[in-house]
């Protein structure tokens, strides 16, 4: 079947399943009397063609909201034409859910464009011949995905909401009219944010919601069908699919994170492992009554029920082993006494308790090294036995690597330490403690962020040595991040000079000589540009690919990708696909953020999905290495020359006197720090004045998104483009983007992002006296961006290629459409009064607005 053909196959189901079933069930949703405004359900889709009608002509959001309320509400004031718009808002965030549900519900009917990149497809591919399966395995002995959770403010849907989401799919699926009317009426009352910020434990259990209803049993389905169909050693060194777990252990920028908050997640990670394996237990106690195996039954119970229910044990240790050995009994019993009668169950659930152990997910640790540093001069100076030279400080990088030594001490930190001092050190012994309870992988990575030096990585290792841990059963895989621009060019020179110190290479020959590395994209976008940030860490990889091969490393990347594509996310499964031979890709390894926690892993189903893409696009790239993958001398020069004409552009921007008022002036920036969704400040030194270089990529990115200008997703990329035409270089980039996967993927990506983007919004600005030339800028680089990205890829409008996916951002941009509008109005109006209370009320109102965009957007932050 011809892909057009498949392409307006699916265009024809997205419109019969998703648009025309959402316009059905809109229409029912905008008529229940969720609140005392009767008419609003009535009046929303007036305002909402009204805010349409007003984008297309380009008038300011002052002028469309003020001739709504005079066309249609003229006899209310002000403060009671807010109250509608608070209701609006009610009304749009519920919509969001509704399309995200109905466009879910309908996933195995829609279909990928990407399906074949799933285990199908590596399954259709062993059936062809069993050289084929046996190469399949072969890769397989090697390869392993770990996907990781993170802490990052931008997963908006409270566990009460994805509970009703959850539910209204199933009915969604089946079209059960008065499941889903009972449904969305508990939708509109139920509440969509919290009243106060959240803790980190309060995060966690929010995530914790995804690793017990689909992580659970999507990783279990995937691992099952890997072993019924290839070779798996069940005792292989690496787990094939791995979870991690940043909440509680991530403390880098994030004061409210502490050694307790850590030792209550691990607590929460052991016991919610505990409650899955329990309710998979009483499934097999009700199967599994035959006379022989009651002892072990019971005594299975009794530990499954005691860990899953008795939060505080003090005797609390890693029953992994027991577990399995147990299990295994009564798997033998099954096999030799009862005709192996229900002996799948049983094998499920030992599957599971492979997977998971005692720990669910590993507890990552990360800090910062300008934190890390502190704490080892405090240490230093405390006179200890460190046998470190009196002047250790002063010494320069090489002779310090030469005069580190690794004492092993049992120094406790005393009480009137500073809090990060103590944080670091009663957390490092911390990690010992959890490794005894859940498990030594519940706890063994600590990731060293704003990582810039070999000695941080052996300062933090002294750290260990000195609060109690031995050199010989030093259980933790010690990890630098690279971030900025800078960072990753000579990320791989201090690579060498770990590989090559003489504590450090024996502490990785103890570790399988095994090392992970974590690449940032987030903050090199925002310190270089989409082109440079992407191109800067595609040649890191390679250079640091090639010195681990020097030294005979097993290297893992460990990529921090954000949501969208201005963070290193997008289609991801697409870059490790087109990942050459120059590039370690035997390890996939990425955070999971934001609103891809729930737009790509929020159903078993999508979560199996996106898994599969990658597990096959790691698998596929290793078995069929595509040579156009790898880049010649020439293209490499063409990119480098692309990566800095656009990053000149972007540095230039970032430099603009307007550039940080832009942002806290027309964009919801100012106001992301009173958004109860995160227990994180959205900049590094919260309490100082609001500089670049402190601000969250997070943080940076969401305000863009919200202005609906994707500026670190796209700007640079159409100069850098100009200059190649310019310089007679255009063939060339064409050849480039029809044959490089890792070009293509990249400017695809941009594209996607630029289609999220609508300056029509922010026009009136452009007659603005202090900010018409800076927002002039901005929209010059976009149409340049977009004429010349069409021009490549040959399509006349964004996103011709992917019609679905283009339909599908197309309904969300217009539905909260009136969101954005208000979003303005109220920043306008809050930066042209100095009524307090009225301040106060435009606040809300523009903190509302952003979570419906956020959700809606589904990779937007």
């Amino acid at each position: 079947m011809s892909s057009t053909l498949k392409l307006s196959q699916r265009e024809t189901a997205f419109n019969n399943e998703v648009v025309t079933r959402f316009e059905l069930y809109n229409s029912l949703f905008q008529t229940l009397p969720f609140y005392q405004v009767k008419e609003i359900g009535i009046l929303l889709p007036f305002f909402s063609s009204h805010c349409d009608k007003g984008a297309i002509k380009e008038e300011s959001p002052t002028k469309i909201i003020e001739s709504f309320f005079q066309k249609y509400v003229p006899d209310i004031d002000h403060r009671e034409q807010l109250n509608r718009m608070f209701r609006f808002i009610q009304y749009i965030e519920r919509q969001v859910v509704l399309f995200d549900a109905i466009e879910d519900s309908s996933f195995s009917k829609i279909g990928r464009a990407d399906d074949v990149g799933t285990l199908t497809g590596l399954l259709q591919a062993a059936a062809t011949s069993d050289h084929v399966r046996q190469d399949i395995s072969e890769k397989l002995k090697d390869f392993s995905l770990r996907l990781v959770l993170t802490a990052h403010p931008t997963q908006f849907y409270p566990g009460t909401v994805l509970g009703i989401m959850t539910d209204l799919i199933e009915a969604l699926k089946t079209n059960d009219i008065n499941s889903i009317d009972v449904l969305l009426q508990q939708l509109g009352k139920t509440p969509f944010f919290n009243k106060k910020a959240p803790t980190p434990v309060d995060e966690a259990v929010s995530l914790v919601w995804f690793l017990e209803n689909t992580f659970y049993h999507a990783i279990s389905g995937i691992q099952s069908k890997l072993e019924e169909e290839f070779d798996i050693d069940e005792n292989r060194k690496n787990q094939l699919l791995e979870l991690g777990f940043w909440p509680g252990g991530d403390r880098d920028g994030n004061p409210n994170v502490n050694t307790k908050t850590t030792y209550d997640v691990a607590v929460l990670l052991r016991q919610i492992i505990f409650r899955c394996y329990y309710r998979d237990f009483r499934v097999l106690k009700r199967r599994i009554t035959f006379r022989g195996i009651e002892k072990t039954m019971a005594a299975l119970e009794a530990m499954l029920y005691e860990n899953a229910f008795n939060k505080h044990q003090h005797n609390a240790k890693d029953l992994q082993g027991e577990l399995l050995e147990l299990l295994g009994a009564v798997r033998e019993t099954l096999i030799t006494s009862h005709d192996s009668l229900f002996v799948n169950i049983v094998e499920d659930l030992i599957r599971k308790v492979r997977l998971f152990g005692c720990f669910f997910a590993t507890l990552d640790i990360r800090q910062d090294s300008r934190i890390l540093r502190s704490v080892f001069n405090y240490c230093t100076d405390k006179g200890i036995a460190t046998g470190l030279p009196a002047n250790y400080e002063e010494l320069s990088e090489e002779k310090k690597l030469k005069s580190i030594t690794f004492n092993e001490l049992n120094f406790l930190c005393p009480e009137d330490a500073d809090d990060m001092t103590k944080d670091t050190l009663n957390t490092i012994m911390l990690m010992k403690h959890i490794q005894h309870t859940n498990g030594e992988k519940a706890c063994q990575r600590f990731i060293i962020s704003n990582c810039q030096q070999a000695s941080d990585m052996l300062q933090l290792i002294d750290l260990f040595l000195w609060s109690g841990w031995k050199a010989e059963s030093l259980t933790v895989d010690f990890m630098p991040l690279f971030e900025t621009v800078n960072d990753l060019k000579v990320a791989a020179d201090v690579m060498e000079k770990l590989y090559t110190h003489p504590f450090y290479a024996s502490h990785l020959k103890k570790r399988g000589n095994s090392q992970s590395i974590m690449l940032g994209f987030s903050d090199s976008t925002k310190d270089g540009g989409y082109l440079m940030a992407n191109w800067s860490i595609y040649k890191a990889k390679v250079e640091l690919t090639a010195m681990a091969r020097k030294y005979d490393i097993d290297l893992a990347f460990f990529d921090g990708r954000g949501g969208p594509p201005a963070r290193g996310g997008g289609k991801t499964h697409r870059f490790y696909a087109s990942m050459g031979n120059e590039i370690a890709n035997e390890h996939i390894q990425l955070t999971i953020q934001g609103q891809t926690v729930s737009s790509q892993y929020g159903s078993i189903e999508t979560a199996r999905f996106n898994m599969e893409q990658l597990i096959n696009a790691g698998v596929t790239s290793a078995l069929n290495p595509d040579s156009n993958d790898l880049l010649s001398v020439q293209q490499k020069a063409l990119i480098t020359d692309m990566a800095d004409a656009s990053h000149e552009l972007f540095l230039s921007l970032r430099q603009h006197p307007l550039f940080v008022e832009y942002l806290e002036k027309f964009s919801p920036l100012k106001l992301l720090s009173k958004i109860n969704i995160s227990s994180r400040p959205t900049k590094r030194n919260a309490g100082a004045p609001l500089k670049l270089e402190d601000l969250r990529a997070i943080s940076f990115v969401t305000s863009w998104s919200q202005l609906k200008q994707s500026i670190p997703g796209f700007y640079g990329v159409g100069t850098a483009l100009k200059k190649m035409k310019d310089e007679g270089n255009w063939a060339q980039v064409e050849q480039l983007y029809n044959t490089s996967g890792f070009f293509k993927t990249m400017l695809d990506n941009c594209i996607m992002s630029m289609s999220k983007s609508d300056f029509r919004i922010t026009a009136y600005l452009e007659k603005d006296e202090k900010f018409g030339a800076f927002w002039k800028k901005l929209k010059d680089e976009f149409e340049l961006t977009k004429s010349l990205l069409l021009e490549l890829t040959n399509t006349e409008i964004l996103m011709e290629d992917s019609p679905v996916d283009r339909r599908s951002i197309g309904i969300r941009e217009k539905i909260v459409l009136p969101l954005v509008i208000m979003q303005h109005y109220a920043l306008n109006c809050m930066n042209n009064t100095t009524d307090k209370e009225l301040i106060e009320i435009y606040d809300k109102l523009v903190i509302r607005t952003v979570y419906g965009i956020v959700n809606a957007g589904r990779n937007l932050a």
